[in-house]
C-alpha cells in the first residue's frame, strides 16, 4: 500500500508540475508577474517566497495552480493597487503592464495553452519510452470493431479463466483466474465452445494444457484429467470462461517508429473516445448511467490500477504499464483541459476567443461566475465518480 501511494503521488506529481511549469516558464518569458506557483488545491500546508513568485504546497492533491498578476481581473481590463499580504510587498503601478489582462491576446493565449502543451510532449516522450522498451508492439483489449490508423493492427480472440472452482482438476493443476488459454494437446484454443467441446470430450481422459498469467505473463504446462460426473455448475475442469478480444499494435517501418510517440497517444485517445460514446449509447437505450459510470474513473480508482501494475512480479511489464497509465492519463489530461469548460484552461481560452473576435473584453462578472460554476461542477463530479470507485474497488 504504502509503494502503490508513492507511485501514485509520483505520477500525479509530475503531470501536475510539467502542466504547471507550462504555464509558469511562458508567463515568464513574456514578463508577466507571477503571484504563485501551488501544487495541490488550497488551503496551504506551506509557503516559500523566492523573489517576486511564492511556491507553495497544498492540502488537496488534485491539481496545481500558477497564479498571474490580474489574472482574474482579466475581463475587467484593470487591476486595483493594494496591498498583498501574501506576498508582503505591494503591487506598483508600473506592474500593471505585467498584469496577465494587460498583455496582448497571442500572449495570453500562449500562456494557456502551453500547459496542455507540456502534457501533450509527456504524453509524446513516455509513450517513445514504452513502444521501445516493446519493441514498437503493444497489444490491447478489442471491444467492437475499430480501425486503428498509420499503424499494423492483427485482432485475435482468446479464451481466458475467469473463474477456478475449489478442489477442481483446473486448481489441482494450478490454474488461477485471468490465465489465457493456449493450447490443448499441442492444438491452439481458439473459442469457447471448442474449448468448452474438447474438456467434454476428454472427460475421463488426461489432456496436456497450456496457459499464460495476463498478469505475470508466465506460461505453464501441466496435465488434467477433466471429470466425468462433476458438480453442478462446474463443469468438468471447474473453470469459468469468457472471450477476450484483442489487438496487437506494431510499428513496424522506420516511418511508423519516428512518427509511433505522436500517433500511438492519438489513436489511444479517439480509441477511447469510440468506446465512450458505445457506452453512452448503451446507457441511453437501457435507460441508465451504469454502464457509463463503469468506464469512468477518477483518483480513486487510478490508485487502484497503480497497485494492481506494482504487483506485477516482472520488472520490465511493471515498468511499461507504469509508463502507458503515465502517458494516458498525461494525453487525457491536455484533451480534457483543452476543452471549452469553465474552470479549465480551455473555459480560458473560450473567453480569450470571444475578445479575439469581438476585439472587447468580457465582463469580469461574468467570466468569474462562469469560473466558479464550472470548478464548483468538476469538483462535484469528482467526489461522485470518487464515491463511485470507493464503492466499486474497495467495497
Amino acid at each position: 500500500m504504502l509503494l502503490t501511494a508513492l507511485v501514485f503521488f509520483l505520477i500525479l506529481s509530475v503531470l501536475i508540475l510539467i502542466h504547471e511549469a507550462g504555464h509558469y516558464f511562458v508567463a515568464k518569458k513574456f514578463g508577466m508577474k507571477v503571484e504563485e506557483f501551488g501544487f495541490g488545491l488550497p488551503p496551504r500546508i506551506w509557503g516559500w517566497k523566492k523573489g517576486e513568485t511564492i511556491y507553495s504546497l497544498n492540502w488537496l492533491p488534485i491539481g496545481g495552480f500558477v497564479k498571474l498578476y490580474g489574472e482574474d481581473e482579466a475581463g475587467a481590463g484593470r487591476v486595483s493597487v493594494t496591498k498583498n499580504k501574501e506576498l508582503k510587498t505591494k503591487n506598483k503601478k508600473e506592474d500593471e503592464s505585467r498584469a496577465f489582462y494587460n498583455r496582448p491576446i497571442g500572449q495570453r493565449f500562449a500562456v494557456v495553452v502551453a500547459g496542455v502543451v507540456m502534457n501533450t510532449l509527456l504524453a509524446v516522450f513516455i509513450y517513445y519510452a514504452f513502444l521501445f522498451l516493446g519493441n514498437f508492439k503493444t497489444e490491447l483489449p478489442l471491444l467492437g470493431q475499430h480501425q486503428f490508423f498509420l499503424v499494423n493492427q492483427q485482432a485475435k480472440t482468446d479464451v481466458v479463466i475467469s473463474a477456478v472452482a475449489e478442489n477442481s482438476p483446473a486448481e489441482q493443476a494450478g490454474l488461477t483466474p485471468f490465465s489465457r488459454m493456449l493450447s490443448v494437446n499441442g492444438e491452439k484454443v481458439t473459442d469457447v465452445e471448442t474449448f468448452s467441446a474438447t474438456m467434454k470430450r476428454n472427460q475421463g481422459k488426461e489432456v496436456t494444457l497450456e496457459w499464460q498469467s495476463l498478469e505475470t505473463q508466465k506460461i505453464t504446462r501441466a496435465e488434467v484429467t477433466p471429470r466425468v460426473n462433476p458438480p453442478k455448475n462446474e463443469g468438468s475442469l471447474g473453470v469459468g470462461l469468457f472471450p477476450l478480444s484483442t489487438v496487437t499494435l506494431s510499428y513496424d517501418t522506420p516511418v511508423q517508429k519516428v512518427i509511433s510517440g505522436f500517433v500511438h497517444p492519438a489513436n489511444l485517445m479517439v480509441y477511447n473516445f469510440a468506446i465512450m460514446g458505445d457506452l453512452i449509447n448503451v446507457s441511453v437505450k437501457e435507460k441508465t448511467v451504469e454502464p457509463l459510470s463503469q468506464g469512468v474513473s477518477g483518483p480513486v480508482g487510478i490508485f487502484s490500477l497503480v497497485g494492481t501494475i506494482v504487483d506485477i512480479p516482472d520488472a520490465k511489464e511493471r515498468v511499461m504499464q507504469l509508463l502507458n497509465l503515465a502517458g494516458l492519463l498525461s494525453i487525457s489530461l491536455a484533451f480534457f483541459n483543452v476543452l471549452p469548460i469553465p474552470g479549465l484552461d480551455g473555459g480560458r481560452l473560450f473567453f480569450i476567443g470571444i475578445e479575439a473576435i469581438t476585439r472587447k473584453k468580457v465582463n469580469q462578472k461574468i467570466e468569474g461566475y462562469a469560473h466558479a460554476v464550472g470548478m464548483l461542477l468538476l469538483i462535484g463530479l469528482i467526489l461522485l465518480v470518487t464515491l463511485k470507485d470507493i464503492n466499486q474497488f474497495f467495497r
